[in-house]
């Protein structure tokens, strides 16, 4: 390569060898007719690059070789240093084995990141950009997000956060922080970017070339667990629905350079290029699981009638996800519907019976979480499953006490609540796992927003709950019989009269 007195134009190196741990397998040696030292997009370069080393030999007034600069990568270290810089008062000082060298650099490298593997788990960078200004929770998002990749079976090993005064129409990220991107994913052996923020196509395209690992964004993480975790029929259909929605502005291609071609009259041309065609079959797919997702919601709409038609009351259980609801499902209707700490652990509707005193009968129902910032074309799909939120006589908001984010949580579900016109359902809100902070507090908390706390892992707490959602529904009060029907079981407890599935 020649280059001029401003610059030397590096070529395309994909080509060359590139993964995981390790450096480019190239070393870039120039040289500075001033004699200067090495610049910052010298630097920029090494570290986005991945280059072996960096040289810039300088040249003395004779022509000759003069002083000498080099830089390298470091692995990680206590001090932060992305790379080490050594100069030398002459070429002709250097002494070094390079292959020996970059040998025994690769290996440290290697044995830094082999030091977190952890149980075959693909390990995750996170990383937020947010303009500078912008009242978005950073902090709070992020946790929700880290939750998000431990439900995706994925290990968090690092975060990286930038608050620019404006987003970078390539990266997201200025130039400085995909840098440290680039060396913290290879410091610690990065198999996936994580950003807490949506993605367009290209900035995909060109943060995946950049860091060579695999570029994921929140909506397609949240796809990523709704595959997982869908069970029926109706749940699968409705997330391949999603994920092809969100696939299709996605696929990108080449031109002509793509052309099937076709022959005989009529076909002569570039024809149809294998971008179209892969349009083509997945706007068919779209068209055909929307039609059988038509046909699976006459089944709902039937179940839906006969419910209706029986007059027995519909308890909805609603709230953000992980926050307790089919625990409470499950405490209230002694039923086994799978429980787990995760996030959106509970996609498919399940109903259960639950029998108050007086031979009163509801019907109870678990929905899927909430969370802020669903992806679009996920509500879509699921908004038929949340219509049915529309028979509920009262809707239980299940609410998790214990975070210090309940009230934005809280807020978020009320919304969407609304988006979905059901603001005027009357609604009880649940505050759950007050054993999980104090009592006094958790009352305190409930008593302010006018709901009830409670403990869906203690029983007897849920008394007062099904107190309130019987006045609700028909207009009675019954504390004082609750407890006095619990005084006649003996020892078996107040709970075995109420909360009988």
């Amino acid at each position: 390569m020649v280059g001029d007195h401003r610059e030397i134009v590096i070529p395309d190196l994909s080509r060359w060898r590139r993964g995981k741990g390790r450096l480019r397998g190239l070393r870039c040696v120039h040289s500075h007719l001033k004699q200067e030292p090495l610049s910052q997009d010298d630097l920029t370069d090494l570290a986005l690059l991945r280059l072996d080393l960096m040289v810039a030999l300088g040249v003395d007034e004779r022509g000759l070789p003069g002083r000498l600069w080099m830089a390298y990568l470091l692995p990680q270290n206590k001090e932060g240093s992305i790379w080490r810089e050594e100069s030398f008062r002459s070429f002709y000082e250097l002494e070094l084995d390079f292959q020996e060298f970059i040998s025994s650099l690769e290996d440290e490298l290697h044995r830094d990141f082999s030091a977190l593997e952890v149980d075959g788990k693909e390990k995750a960078l996170l990383v937020s950009v947010v303009p500078r200004g912008d009242p978005y929770p950073i902090e709070e998002s992020l946790e929700e997000l880290k939750e998000l990749a431990r439900s995706s079976d994925l290990q968090v090993i690092g975060t990286i956060v930038q608050r620019p005064r404006e987003l970078h129409p390539r990266y997201l990220m200025g130039s400085g922080k995909a840098k440290e991107l680039v060396i913290k994913a290879l410091q610690t052996g990065a198999d996936i970017i994580l950003f807490d923020q949506n993605l367009t196509p290209a900035q995909v395209n060109a943060l995946a070339e950049l860091t060579d690992l695999k570029v994921i964004d929140r909506t397609q993480l949240i796809l990523d667990i709704f595959a997982r975790r869908a069970h029926t029929r109706e749940g699968k259909v409705k997330v391949e629905l999603a994920q092809l929605k969100y696939l299709m502005p996605r696929l990108v291609g080449k031109g002509t350079a793509m052309s099937r071609l076709m022959g005989g009259i009529g076909g002569r041309g570039p024809g149809e290029t294998k971008l179209e065609v892969d349009r083509r079959r997945i706007k068919e797919r779209i068209h055909r699981l929307e039609r059988e997702l038509r046909e699976l919601a006459k089944g709902r709409w039937q179940r839906r009638s006969r419910r209706r038609r029986s007059s027995v009351p519909i308890l909805s259980i609603v709230g953000y996800t992980n926050v307790g609801k089919s625990t409470l499902l499950n405490a209230l209707t002694d039923s086994r519907v799978k429980v787990e700490d995760k996030l959106f652990a509970t996609l498919d509707t399940s109903s259960r019976r639950l029998r108050f005193p007086r031979e009163r009968e509801v019907i109870i129902t678990d929905t899927v979480g909430f969370i802020r910032n669903l992806p679009p074309d996920l509500l879509d799909a699921f908004r038929s499953t949340l219509d049915e939120l529309q028979d509920a006589d009262l809707l239980l908001h299940v609410i998790d006490v214990s975070s210090p984010h309940f009230e934005d949580q809280m807020e978020a579900v009320e919304e969407l609540l609304r988006e979905l016109d059901l603001g005027r359902k009357p609604v009880l809100r649940v505050f759950n796992k007050m054993d999980m902070v104090d009592e006094e507090f958790a009352q305190r908390i409930a008593a302010r927003y006018g709901g009830v706390a409670v403990s869906a892992l203690r029983r007897e707490t849920l008394l007062p709950l099904l107190a309130r959602a019987e006045e609700i529904l028909w207009g009675t009060r019954i504390v004082e019989e609750v407890a006095l029907a619990g005084d006649h079981r003996g020892d078996r407890g107040p709970e075995r009269t109420v909360l009988h599935g």
